[in-house]
């Protein structure tokens, strides 16, 4: 505290006067002109997820999303929000846990939109019960609003404010339909753009500051 109170200590550069500082393994950290920590560098990869591949590090039997990224720290990344290996999109990849978590926890209400093709043409009022929500004993839970934009007899565009397991296909399931085909368009304010399939990036210090 006598080194913060006489303004001796730097984090990324900048002098900190207040003891509660946060300081994760991101920052880099000085006493005077001693390097006290080397931050790590942080991580924020947006991946064009295709149909066959696996949200996971490491499989024995299928090819993953990190067999997609050619980058020499991709060991470190975790998957901010999966997808099966029948659907295909938007995924992001991480090393920081907090952004992650931001992005993933319910309660956060992060908007995640998904264009679905359904089996069996969608009923009309299938847009009011997504909206009303579901609820789904197994996890004694009802589903937040979701929003149902029917494009054409069996194409729709979902947007939900959560990501619960298999979610979609869930609540087709109860308005008897199935999905054929579900890709996840964006996440926040994160989207794909023109990233073709198989393609990943580095997200922007602006993209990574604003998720929802």
């Amino acid at each position: 505290m006598q080194a913060i109170a006489g303004k001796r200590v730097r984090v990324e550069d900048q002098v900190v006067t207040d003891g509660q500082h946060e300081v994760d393994r991101f920052s880099t950290v000085s006493l005077d002109d001693t390097l006290v920590q080397q931050g790590e560098q942080a991580l924020y990869i947006m991946l064009h997820k295709p149909v066959g591949y696996l949200s996971a590090t490491s499989d024995p039997q299928h090819p993953t999303v990190i067999d997609l990224i050619d980058h020499p720290a991709r060991e470190t990344l975790h998957i901010a929000g999966r997808l099966d290996r029948s659907s295909s999109g938007l995924l992001l990849l991480t090393n920081d846990g907090r952004w992650s978590k931001r992005l993933t926890e319910p309660g956060e209400k992060v908007d995640k939109v998904y264009l679905v093709e359904t089996a069996e043409p969608i009923v009309p009022e299938a847009v009011e019960l997504f909206a009303r929500g579901f609820y789904f004993h197994t996890e004694d839970l009802t589903t937040l609003p979701a929003e149902l934009e029917i494009l054409g007899e069996r194409l729709a565009r979902v947007t939900l404010h959560e990501g619960r397991y298999h979610q979609i296909k869930r609540m087709f399931h109860r308005v008897e339909n199935r999905v054929i085909s579900l890709h996840r368009e964006s996440i926040g304010s994160l989207g794909l753009s023109d990233l073709p399939p198989g393609a990943w990036r580095e997200l922007r210090r602006n993209e990574t500051l604003t998720p929802g």
